[in-house]
């Protein structure tokens, strides 16, 4: 891909479309699941229509095409700030988001691109 490309590219092609976002969402929730500081809040979910429903946003998110039906942020992490969420979880989830997106040799400019992006959710991820 050219310079030129890559300027007008949207972030989602040029992570690398469906394959890399199906990757980068499996190996996610798995460092998230063995990160005891935040894996409680994923008991009793189902994994499986998580990564799914994570994919889904993920992709809309990173300008590929919508398929996301579930809820916003804020609804949808309401629970678990009653259960306590706070920065700390948030930003041990950003911790596993990068460690992913390096582990799968994401070029630097594309994780922090990524990082930012998620980062504009932490105020409706914990309901402020």
């Amino acid at each position: 891909m050219s310079e030129a490309q890559a300027t007008t590219a949207s972030l989602f092609d040029q992570l690398g479309g469906v394959a890399a976002v199906d990757a980068a969402v499996d190996i996610f929730y798995r460092k998230v699941l063995a990160d005891y500081r935040i894996n409680r809040f994923f008991d009793n979910v189902d994994m499986e229509q998580q990564a799914a429903k994570q994919k889904a946003f993920l992709t809309m998110a990173f300008g590929g095409p919508n398929n996301y039906t579930g809820q916003d942020m804020r609804d949808a992490h309401a629970r678990f700030v009653k259960m306590g969420l706070d920065d700390s979880h948030f930003d041990a989830v950003m911790e596993n988001l990068t460690a992913t997106l390096r582990e799968l040799n994401v070029p630097e400019n594309l994780v922090t691109q990524v990082a930012t992006l998620a980062e504009t959710t932490r105020n409706d991820v914990l309901g402020k």
